[in-house]
């Protein structure tokens, strides 16, 4: 079995300072530490209740000039850097505080976030790491633009970028790290970019407001008029501005030959990390940009929720059980034809497992369709709650002494019909810890490899009069 990786969060708070490049306010931006399974929340200190929006892939509403997330009328703009860093240094759990609705732009990479969350230092937390462990190559492709992003099997979290833009100036690039252990000296200071042409029109739209020249490399990909030249020097308050040999305005030094597609991959980590899971795979992006990211986000946490949900038990059935029939009877007061349960393999403080054979010989089919005999969904769930049942009277001394009542059934949804012959694998995990004997579980029920029924089940355990 693998060993057991733990969350981790940070030790101390910690805060920094700055301009939001689009905003062009200043902000303040306080990193908390945070409970096991928050994940990143971004909290706006400056809004009437303090309102909270989580890094979901389901709150992204615009992603033109990064990426922007929205819930119920309040948002977070250009989340991706602040992001890019807590994924970098495997932080699991923080808390975001901005008195605005967007993060300091700083030197426009994730260097000075990366910083603030070292000096805050790191702490492991006593739950689980989750980690989605790619199995499939899942891919999206941006049929208008070219972009593709591809996920493949891998022992570590990889990334590759590819950026061409077709321009002279910059041409194509690649940037690839092989482990997140990398992204701190490898990914991290790379700065955003911006060609001469998209800063003329963010200019004249009087975007970029925080933008000064020591936050993002501009590539001249057009020649650089003397009324541009007046512009710029008249935005960004400088006495002359020139263009470098290697063709970028001369506000800056590149970190890195590729550091404009080294930013592409910090905007990949960052807009996946949208997906609210650590990935274990290979992730090769053509063209990343915001949309096709966050898009490709999309759909891999709806592939991560289908999967889990079809994640059927791996039960060994040529194994001896855990409970058989008789001792099933020992524990459960239901008798054939009512007993819906054969055999219990796996037994501990949060779920059960157990199995039923389907044979045609079951009494229901009798009258259920005879011509194309189908288990009756009812008794689907009944033998879900029977699993259940074994969960909740294994808690008691004396199970023989109790029957099980069901109290409530919710969220119901039968997925594959379940006909003789079928074998039948539950598995029911505890939603909330057993108090006064009310047990509330999640049951699945599975057979030949698939979801078959789902269901919310509540029962409480009574003594019987007879004990």
């Amino acid at each position: 079995m693998a060993e057991q990786i733990n969350q981790t969060t940070i030790k101390n708070e910690v805060t920094l300072e700055g301009v939001g490049l689009h905003t062009g306010k200043q902000v303040t931006l306080t990193f908390k530490p945070a409970t096991a399974d928050t994940g990143y929340v971004f909290k706006r200190v400056d809004l009437e209740g303090a309102p909270e929006i989580a890094a979901d892939v389901s709150y992204v509403v615009d992603t033109q000039r990064g990426t922007s997330l929205e819930k119920n009328g309040v948002s977070i703009q250009t989340c991706e850097h602040v992001l890019a860093a807590c994924v970098g240094l495997e932080i699991d759990n923080v808390l975001i505080e901005m008195n605005e609705s967007e993060p300091p732009i700083m030197d426009g990479s994730s260097k000075f976030f990366v910083e603030a969350l070292e000096k805050a230092g790191k702490t492991e937390l006593d739950a689980a790491r989750e980690e989605y462990v790619v199995k499939d190559v899942i891919s999206y492709v941006d049929e208008k633009t070219g972009s593709e992003l591809v996920i493949m099997p891998s022992n570590e979290y990889e990334i590759t970028t590819m950026v061409d833009f077709g321009t002279k100036i910059l041409g194509t690039q690649n940037a690839s790290i092989k482990s997140l252990s990398e992204f701190k000296d490898q990914i991290s200071d790379s700065r955003t970019f911006s060609f001469l042409h998209e800063l003329e029109t963010l200019l004249e739209h009087g975007l970029i407001r925080g933008g000064d020249l020591n936050n993002a490399i501009v590539y001249v990909d057009k020649e650089l008029s003397s009324d541009t030249m007046e512009k710029l020097r008249k935005a960004f308050n400088k006495d002359e501005i020139s263009v470098k040999p290697n063709g970028i305005l001369d506000n800056l030094t590149l970190h890195h030959p590729n550091e404009a597609a080294r930013h592409k991959l910090l905007d990949v980590i960052g807009d996946l990390a949208l997906i609210g899971t650590r990935i274990r795979g290979k992730v090769i992006a053509t063209k990343p940009g915001h949309f096709v990211n966050t898009e490709f986000a999309k759909k891999l946490a709806k592939h991560i929720k289908d999967e889990k949900r079809n994640n059927v038990p791996q039960v060994d059935l040529n194994q001896p059980p855990l409970m058989d029939v008789n001792q099933i009877m020992k524990m459960l007061p239901h008798r054939p034809p009512f007993l819906l349960v054969d055999k219990i393999f796996e037994l501990t403080d949060e779920y059960v497992i157990g199995t039923k054979g389907v044979t045609m010989n079951e009494q229901f089919f009798n009258g259920h369709f005879p011509g194309a005999p189908v288990m009756p969904g009812v008794l689907i769930v009944e033998a879900m709650a029977q699993t259940g049942g074994i969960f909740i009277l294994s808690t008691v001394p004396d199970p023989e002494n109790y029957l099980t009542y069901f109290m409530k059934i919710d969220k119901v949804k039968f997925k594959q019909k379940v006909v003789p012959g079928d074998q039948l694998i539950f598995k029911c995990n505890l939603i909330t810890p057993i108090r006064r004997g009310i047990c509330h579980m999640q049951g699945y029920a599975f057979a030949n490899g698939k979801l078959c029924a789902e269901a919310e089940l509540m029962a409480q355990i009574v003594k019987s009069k007879d004990a």
